[in-house]
């Protein structure tokens, strides 16, 4: 894995299991755009709620030539399901960066038309105009 990966707790105890699969995901997100640079993840239990119950929230914040990717709606009440949740909105937006630069590169490479000049076009059209002009 060529990014650099920052994984904070936030309120919770660390967990090797939750860190391998933090490490596992991260390194998929390279699939959707191949010049990820780093991932800072950071998983936090905001309050204990006690009608509600616990809520996690995940927030990842990735970095990638041309702009940040930042996906933090992630809260549920299984940190694992938030992370899933957390993880897959970072992956559909990396997508749309990684299309959205594919059309650029496109748009700038393509050739452009060339336009007749509008004597030529005038000439045209004049001479389809003509009554007696047939070929």
């Amino acid at each position: 894995m060529r990014t650099q990966l920052q994984i904070h707790f936030h309120g919770i105890d660390t967990s090797p299991a939750l860190e391998a699969s933090i490490r596992e995901k991260s390194n998929k997100l390279e699939q959707f755009h191949p010049n990820v640079t780093s991932c800072r993840v950071v998983v936090q239990r905001p309050h204990n709620h006690k009608q509600q119950g616990e809520e996690f929230l995940v927030s990842i914040d990735v970095s990638v030539p041309g702009g940040n990717i930042v996906a933090n709606q992630a809260r549920r009440q299984d940190v694992h399901v938030a992370l899933r949740d957390a993880f897959f909105a970072a992956r559909r937006q990396l997508d749309e960066h990684a299309r959205r630069l594919r059309i650029d590169a496109k748009r700038r490479f393509e050739p452009r038309p060339i336009d007749a000049s509008p004597d030529v076009a005038a000439v045209d059209r004049a001479a389809d105009a003509l009554p007696f002009a047939s070929a």
